[in-house]
């Protein structure tokens, strides 16, 4: 038995990790090891520095710009810690599955090509060849973030655009044809009509087939309706019908099918990744149960013992109580030992998450007890406590908001005042650790202190201007927690709720979006980044082509590729699609805006719909979904052992053998602003049913008085592939088709057209 490599197979499969390593007691430790937050950090550190250096790097945000001889020590350092990075895995990784892994191919050909681009960039300038020095490796730098370990869900991501890109090839291919159709009927329509001049620059109007054909793609993102079709329906009102038809057709239908397309088959390439980390985490469970297993009655199980043993291993943070809490949930009949269909679900149950809260007493309370238990410390609790004293602030906020909107500044001492009081009673009624276990607490605590320094300071010094400003910032973000008053209605709770729990998620694609705009903006810098400036003392933005021009007119030169943050910015606007012909029309060629529409669909079309597939998945899954079964099983558990949180203070909650048993909405829902009502003596068949517990399983049950409560803490998920899990797990579990695959290699080999639907169940994988 070997309880070190049990726990490992256990992480994994709790965080549905899929390295392979070795099962030597070294190789363990060393996979431990990189899996630890303390070298992902840095490694993470390191890839982020390499990235921030095209900041300093020519061309250089405008007083930031260091020399080569700088940067390229600082590149060096980073590739050196990325390869140490790399080393190490290689210690632990199985030879064959190392050097197969497209991920540490990547890598390595991306330091080796970035490691040839600095020798030649250095070649070239010390030869007096600098103008023909560039830095063409640093769009790949972003490859480094994205084959990283750690950044799986970013891998899975590109892997699922890059098979969806087919899938929608056809619909984009109908779309452009489409395109040049009506660009061929415009030119038609228009091109002998020389009394038709554009209004923005008075070019002619639909005379080159080039032009018209990306006039109407870019009317298609509506940034130039209806300037466009005006001079047509200035002539002739009938003209207007040609522009109807073409929205329609090319934004109102190809648009939603493209939609369409998009979440279809990216959803069906996502449930197969799924699919397959699914059946990872349960091959992860099996090595670990072959590595626990005894023999009990003829049987392969695994016995509380060692269950106590490896989840000190995987928990060791944890108390011994928590180990018998998730042990009870498992040994549903109390035998002793669970078997390899019960051990399959450890993964899932260790996701649950449940949170540990000790009896400790209030630090007045502790003390001062006769102060804070006197009659009028327990009638101030209770006002605290009552729900009608979050409504009297709920409304202060409101009032408050009406006397910053209308510059009412001279209440502003009384609401500070009030808000201040607030704060002090929280902190008196429920003690520092429970305050601090709400946002809108310490989001309060923040501005609230934040905003009556500035005041002390301002009445002191009175400087007036600065100090008044930043009271100005600090008040409005004191109205933010008007939000909190549209959280607790009902009608908003799900979409409140479904951004909480896809918050994480949204990394992933921010991630995505960072190295589309990563290489674009680098791309953009090497080519046009000399061509523009946006110092307000040169004429023209730097560039005697745009003499005259609306680009200088409407003072657009900041939007340029001078530097990368400005590319960054610039690259925002494109997406937004707002205004984005005008942004390049005036001073790109008409090959170049090839880079601009390829930007367009990619980073529009096709990432921000995959997205928008995301939100809509997301927001059905909130809808419907209700606390897991896993949830409701360890709820159910913490209340037989009469150990759940409830609102009352710990210290007032009854023993064990005083247990009432509470729906579950209201036990462990974390609200600590509602009057707590008092705990009734059990009902007769609930104390008849308490009699009735197994014996063995009251003898192990921990005792409710040794001060620690248990609380469920949210219904949803933080974690990614717990979440895209849940989206998919009613449907992995009814589909039918092919077997589990039985080794690891397997399952990484499979091709998505592999992963046929199949009826992941628990009987089929043992």
């Amino acid at each position: 038995m070997n309880l070190y490599l049990a726990a490992t197979y256990i992480r994994d499969a709790r965080y549905g990790r899929n390295g392979q390593f070795e099962t030597d007691d070294n190789s363990v430790r060393l996979y431990n090891l990189y899996n630890h937050w303390l070298p992902k950090g840095v490694a993470y550190f390191f890839i982020l520095l390499l990235l921030a250096l095209a900041i300093f790097e020519k061309p250089a945000v405008p007083g930031l710009e260091i020399e080569y001889y700088v940067t390229m020590p600082m590149e060096v350092i980073c590739l050196i810690v990325i390869g140490s990075r790399l080393f190490h895995l290689r210690r632990f990784s199985p030879g064959k599955t190392f050097y197969s892994d497209k991920k540490n191919l990547v890598v390595m050909a991306t330091m080796i090509v970035v490691v040839i681009d600095m020798i030649s960039y250095i070649a070239l300038v010390n030869s007096g060849q600098a103008m023909y020095a560039y830095r063409w490796s640093r769009p790949l730098r972003a490859l480094l973030l994205v084959n990283i370990t750690e950044g799986r869900q970013i891998r899975r991501a590109f892997r699922n655009i890059r098979r969806t890109l087919p899938d929608i090839l056809n619909v984009l291919v109908l779309f452009f044809l489409s395109i040049a159709l009506f660009a061929l009927m415009a030119l038609k329509i228009f091109e002998r009509r020389p009394e038709l001049r554009l209004y923005t620059d008075d070019s002619p109007y639909f005379k080159h087939y080039g032009d018209i054909y990306f006039q109407l793609y870019v009317l298609v993102t509506t940034a130039n309706s209806p300037d466009i079709m005006m001079p047509a329906f200035d002539s002739n009102k009938w003209f207007s019908l040609f522009f109807i038809v073409y929205l329609v057709v090319c934004l109102y239908l190809f648009m939603s099918i493209i939609l369409a397309v998009i979440y279809k088959n990216y959803r069906k390439h996502l449930k197969n990744e799924i699919k397959k980390s699914v059946f990872i985490k349960r091959f992860k469970l099996l090595r670990a149960f072959d590595e626990l297993k005894e023999q009990v009655e003829g049987k392969s199980v695994v016995t509380e013992k060692t269950w106590n043993a490896v989840m000190k291993e995987v928990l060791p943070n944890r108390t011994h109580v928590y180990y018998s809490l998730l042990w009870m949930v498992l040994d549903k009949d109390v035998n002793g030992y669970i078997d390899k269909k019960m051990f399959l679900q450890v993964a899932d149950l260790l996701n649950v998450e449940v949170s540990e809260v000790r009896n400790q007493k209030h630090l007045i309370e502790k003390y001062y007890p006769h102060i804070y238990n006197s009659s009028i410390s327990i009638a101030v609790r209770q006002v605290v406590m009552h729900k009608f004293f979050r409504y009297f602030f709920d409304l202060a906020i409101v009032v408050n908001a009406f006397f910053i909107g209308f510059n009412l500044d001279e209440a502003e001492w009384f609401f500070l005042s009030v808000f201040t009081c607030e704060i002090i009673l929280k902190l008196y009624t429920y003690g520092f650790r429970e305050f601090c276990r709400r946002f809108w607490n310490i989001f309060d605590f923040i501005v609230i202190s934040a905003a009556f320094i500035a005041t002390v300071i301002e009445a002191a010094l009175e400087e007036l201007q600065y100090s008044r400003e930043t009271l100005d910032v600090l008040l409005v973000l004191r109205i933010l927690r008007l939000l909190k008053l549209v959280g607790s209605i009902d009608r908003f709770k799900i979409i409140i709720g479904t951004l909480t729990n896809i918050a994480p998620s949204m990394f992933t694609y921010g991630g995505v979006l960072f190295v589309f705009y990563y290489v674009f903006a680098i791309i953009g810098m090497e080519v046009w980044g000399t061509m523009l400036s946006g110092d307000p003392n040169v004429s023209f933005c730097n560039n005697s082509n745009l003499n005259g021009s609306e680009f200088a007119r409407d003072h657009y030169c900041n939007n340029n590729f001078s530097d990368i943050l400005t590319a960054f910015v610039l690259l925002f606007e494109l997406m937004v699609v707002n205004q984005w012909h005008d942004i390049l029309w005036y001073f790109f060629s008409a090959w170049a805006r090839l880079y601009f529409v390829a930007f367009h669909l990619l980073v529009v079309i096709v990432v921000l719909n995959i997205f928008l597939a995301f939100i809509l998945e997301a927001f059905m899954l909130e809808s419907s979904l209700s606390t897991g079964k896993f949830s409701n099983a360890v709820e159910e558990k913490i209340k037989e052992m009469g150990m759940w949180v409830s609102k009352k203070p710990l210290q007032e909650q009854l023993p064990v053998e005083h247990v009432q048993i509470e729906a579950p909405q209201s036990v462990l829902v974390d609200n600590i602003e509602v009057h707590p009502s008092p705990t009734p003596p059990p009902a007769e068949n609930e104390t008849a049913e308490a009699a009735d517990v197994v014996p063995e399983m009251k003898e192990r049950r921990p005792r409710a008085d040794t001060g620690l409560r248990f609380r469920i803490a949210r219904r949803g998920t933080r974690k990614t592939e717990i979440l895209l899990q849940r989206m998919f797990e009613s449907e992995l579990l009814h589909e039918e088709g092919q077997e589990m695959p039985t080794t690891e290699n397997e399952i990484e080999e499979m091709e998505p057209e592999e992963i046929r639907p199949t009826p992941l169940t628990l009987d089929n994988v043992t």
